[in-house]
C-alpha cells in the first residue's frame, strides 16, 4: 500500500452538499468509497484557507490513486491535488541510487 495526500478544494455545488449532509457524512462517504478500491481512510481533516480538506489514504498502487482522483474530479464539485507520500526508508533507497544528472548550462 501507499499514502497519498489529497488537498481538497470544494466548488460552490460541493460546499452545498457537505453543508446540507454534514461534515461527518462526508467523511464516511470517502471511506466507503476508498474501501471500495482496496483503501483505507486514514484522516480527514476540513481546514479553512486556501483548502477546505486534507484527506490521506493508504491504497494499492499509483493506478488506483489516479483513477480515485479522476473519479473525484469528474464529479464537478470537488478539485484535488494529489500527493504521493513517501517514508524515510524509501527516502533512503532513493538516496542510494546514483542518478548522473547534468544541470543545463553545466
Amino acid at each position: 500500500m501507499s499514502k497519498y495526500l489529497y488537498a481538497v478544494c470544494y466548488t460552490k455545488e460541493g460546499f452545498d452538499g457537505v453543508r446540507s449532509e454534514g461534515a461527518q457524512a462526508r467523511i464516511d462517504a470517502v471511506r466507503t468509497v476508498t474501501e471500495s478500491v482496496g483503501g483505507t481512510l486514514e484522516t480527514f481533516y476540513f481546514a479553512f484557507g486556501d483548502v477546505d480538506a486534507y484527506v490521506i489514504v493508504d491504497l494499492p498502487d499509483d493506478e488506483t490513486a489516479a483513477a480515485f482522483s479522476l473519479a473525484v474530479t469528474a464529479s464537478g464539485r470537488v478539485n484535488l491535488n494529489t500527493t504521493k507520500l513517501l517514508t524515510a526508508a524509501q527516502i533512503d533507497g532513493a538516496l542510494g541510487k546514483d542518478v548522473p544528472y547534468r544541470p543545463p548550462g553545466g
